[in-house]
């Protein structure tokens, strides 16, 4: 059992602790650990000396044992302690943001906090901070591929004039298809998300026959026409136009954007848009996806949907897609395309510029 020490103080020390107690000139601190020790040299137990001065008990005992070990110097001053790390020298924030940007470490493809940090020196939080500063992300790599058309700025034009000025009287439809879209079992039940615990799943799955999503998003209020099919040659294409042709006025033009995917210009299907004069298609420029809105649906359809379901059979796959199509239809949002041709054109030709600079390296 730990003993409070004993604090017998002479009448010198009393007279300057209680001279540090009245003086106005004294911190607080300096007043409070006075009072402390003056009471303590009073044969008073830390319970009642804290209770009188309304502290803590363990501050009580605190200051008390200090004051038995160094007397009045040591409540008079406060410990020191460590002081703030050094701040990194702007040449070596310059090291660490050229290392990250135009070199790799030794055998790994990119760096880490740590191994930035043993490379030069200083704390992986350091770096942490430099990076967040710069603007660096080297755990994240995003992909991307310019396109080579030769019409691509006629085709970009073409298409960003459709979202940013669309026709009067005609209806723009963003085409496209999600193929092979695989209903997946997994081996085993996974465990529910709970307080301290994601949801799990198994690594391993059980295929159970696919399907292809074909599906015409309204760039003007969001809807979608979907239907489900086994395939996705020019055949079931001219099945899903015939279905757009139905669902949308008989009066109004209709414009189609689809990317270059042969199905999209089989003969049959120029032969099937001659006999339906009233729509158009308008082609995305090759390797420029990005292009076609409704991607950003079969995007959060996987997201929402699809990724983490479990199906034991493709008519379960199926249902769960007419699902969301429909809760989407239900309160749909149309994507505000703010971009444009002119913005893109310069970021691309940018992009170009850069590619032949590190080619021509």
């Amino acid at each position: 059992m730990r003993v409070a020490p004993t604090i017998e103080l002479t009448p010198k020390e009393r007279a300057k602790l209680e001279a540090i107690k009245k003086a106005r000139s004294s911190s607080v601190r300096a007043r409070e650990r006075a009072a402390i020790i003056l009471l303590a040299g009073d044969g008073l137990e830390n319970n009642e000396i804290a209770r009188r001065l309304g502290e803590d008990k363990m501050k009580v005992g605190r200051w008390r044992q200090r004051y038995a070990k160094g007397g009045l110097e040591a409540i008079l001053k406060d410990k020191t302690r460590p002081g703030r790390i050094p701040p990194v020298s702007a040449s070596l924030r310059s090291r660490i943001i050229h290392l990250t940007t135009d070199e790799k470490p030794e055998a790994e493809t990119q760096w880490s906090r740590t191994s930035m940090a043993e490379k030069v020196g200083v704390s992986p939080s350091s770096v942490g901070r430099i990076w967040a500063a710069a603007g660096l992300k080297p755990h994240l790599v995003k992909t991307f591929k310019l396109s080579n058309d030769k019409q691509f700025e006629e085709k970009l034009d073409d298409i960003v004039g459709l979202y940013l000025n669309p026709p009067e009287h005609a209806i723009v439809f963003s085409c496209d298809e999600k193929s092979q879209i695989q209903a997946l079992d997994r081996t085993q039940p996974g465990l529910p998300l709970k307080k301290g615990r994601c949801q799990t799943m198994t690594h391993d799955y059980k295929r159970n026959g696919t399907t292809s999503l074909f599906a015409a998003m309204n760039t003007a209020d969001g809807t979608v026409i979907g239907t489900c099919m086994d395939q996705h040659r020019h055949q079931e294409w001219i099945r899903f136009l015939n279905l757009v042709r139905q669902s949308a006025p008989a009066d109004k033009e209709i414009h189609i954007i689809c990317d270059n995917y042969a199905t999209h210009k089989h003969e049959k299907v120029m032969a099937w848009q001659r006999r339906n004069p009233r729509f158009h298609f308008h082609f995305t420029p090759t390797s420029a996806s990005w292009l076609n809105m409704v991607e950003r649906f079969f995007r959060d359809l996987t997201v929402n949907s699809i990724r983490r379901g479990v199906f034991r059979h493709v008519d379960d796959l199926i249902q769960t897609i007419e699902d969301y199509v429909a809760a989407h239809n239900a309160d749909p949002k149309p994507i505000i395309w703010t971009a444009t041709a002119s913005d893109i054109l310069e970021k691309v030709k940018r992009g170009r510029r850069k590619l032949d600079n590190m080619q021509s390296a």
